[in-house]
């Protein structure tokens, strides 16, 4: 019992750490927040009958966002035939409607709205106006206190902004494992943006492209990827050159291909319905998102229950013992490689879809977060060591310390500094747990004196 207590911290125990930093930022972020979405509509409709009376005329206002949709619609329904308009926008709309409802002679007894309306200027001095309105009641939703951080909206937020970093990071921990590592993912993003959307564009109809030829163009750019992974793997098995080395050329290469391609320039002649993966949701969760655990709970599976993930491992170990053991080495570095490329791919065409356009200069940096990622989620960098959903804990965590200083607002160049932190001590913290294991391994003659 004790030994799979201790294995499990070993693998997991970052996920400790991704609870405190939940609960450290619900605590600093702890403010009044006033109720949305249908919810509040209803419950404004409630309190402008209890003030005004079930025969109060109401003038419903709110932006023209989904969750203050529902929040009109709500509050309509309620309220029934004492609605006298819905106004849907910023502060001139209002004005608008208001100046053709005074003009009117439209009797107005009350103004419901949520607190974000009501704290608009012309709200609050309506009164001076429009002095006919003088005494309009305006009534918003009762306040309550919740945490920030733990709305609904923020934590669909934190998932989201981390999908393509953590899809990513499923390949890298393969590489990582095997004792490799692969710089060239950030340039794939952008490469596979690149050639998604000019396979688009110039054969897929543009902005008539149907939805299989999005789906062949997209796998077009994911094959790409994957073939750019083959070669660096190849350059790794069959010459023996450094990964680091390959994978920087490589990067080089890739971005270096991705402005030709383009001239330096976006590729956007894309149908709305491309966004579907980037923007799209379900169930009002992301796709990317519902993606990004698919992958995960296929990654998890491949790597602890399948032959692969058992070569993976006996690669990382000692790759010598595995291919005395008939591991076939080399055709595992191949395939490790070529996943992650095609991963990359897969997060370029998800980057593209997030903002309707193909462009080489996606993905700046992504290749040191997704490293991160790995690396804070309990993979060892010498290889042999790591768990696939230990790197989707990384990868949350990375999102929610970023998620967390950009609420409680902390500096740019601060934000930088603490990451680089959480980073360097997931290293220390591995480099320490390794040699502790030795020492403990090691016979207590050696340990004092030293090995012969």
């Amino acid at each position: 019992m004790n030994k799979m207590r201790s294995r499990f911290v070993a693998d997991y125990g970052m996920l400790f750490v991704l609870l405190l930093l939940c609960g450290y930022f619900s605590w600093a972020t702890d403010a009044e927040q006033s109720p949305v979405g249908a919810a509040g509509g209803r419950q404004v409709a409630s309190l402008v009958v209890e003030e005004k009376g079930p025969d109060a005329k109401v003038l419903i206002v709110v932006r023209d966002t989904a969750a203050d949709a529902a929040f009109a619609d709500a509050a309509a329904a309620k309220l029934g035939g004492t609605v006298v308009g819905i106004v849907k926008g910023q502060p001139p709309d209002l004005r608008e409607a208001l100046e053709k409802l005074v003009d009117r002679g439209v009797r107005i007894d009350a103004i419901a709205a949520t607190q974000s309306i009501a704290a608009w200027t012309l709200v609050q001095k309506i009164d001076e106006k429009f002095p006919k309105l003088a005494g309009v009641a305006v009534v918003t939703p009762h306040p309550f206190r919740w945490p920030n951080f733990l709305t609904s909206d923020n934590l669909i937020n934190v998932a989201n902004r981390i999908a393509v970093i953590a899809i990513i990071a499923i390949g890298m921990t393969m590489v990582i494992i095997t004792g490799g590592i692969d710089l060239s993912v950030g340039s794939l993003i952008a490469l596979s943006s690149v050639c998604v959307t000019l396979l688009i564009e110039r054969f897929g109809g543009a902005e008539n492209a149907s939805p299989v030829a999005l789906v062949l163009c997209s796998l077009g750019g994911i094959a790409v990827c994957g073939l750019v992974g083959l070669i660096s793997g190849t350059m790794v098995t069959s010459f023996g050159i450094p990964s680091f080395i390959v994978t920087l050329a490589v990067m080089l290469i890739a971005s270096g291909a991705a402005y030709k391609l383009t001239g330096g320039e976006s590729v956007g002649r894309l149908p709305d319905s491309f966004m579907w993966l980037g923007r799209g949701t379900n169930l009002g969760v992301p796709n990317a998102v519902i993606l990004m655990v698919a992958l995960y709970t296929v990654a998890h599976v491949v790597m602890s229950r399948t032959l692969l993930g058992r070569y993976i491992y006996a690669v990382g170990g000692n790759a010598e013992a595995a291919r005395l053991s008939g591991v076939p080495v080399r055709r595992i570095l191949l395939v490790v490689y070529t996943i992650c490329g095609a991963l990359a791919g897969l997060g370029g065409i998800i980057t593209a879809s997030l903002f309707k356009s193909g462009d080489p200069k996606y993905g700046p940096l992504a290749e040191l977060y997704v490293i991160a990622a790995v690396v804070v989620g309990g993979t060892s960098l010498s290889g042999g060591e790591g768990k696939v959903l230990g790197t989707l804990i990384g990868a949350l965590i990375i999102a929610v310390i970023e998620n967390g200083m950009n609420l409680t607002n902390v500096e740019s160049y601060t934000q930088k500094i603490v990451l680089g932190a959480v980073i360097l001590g997931a290293v220390l913290l591995d480099t320490l747990k390794k040699k502790s294991w030795w020492q403990r391994r090691m016979p207590a003659s050696e340990t004092i004196l030293g090995p012969p």
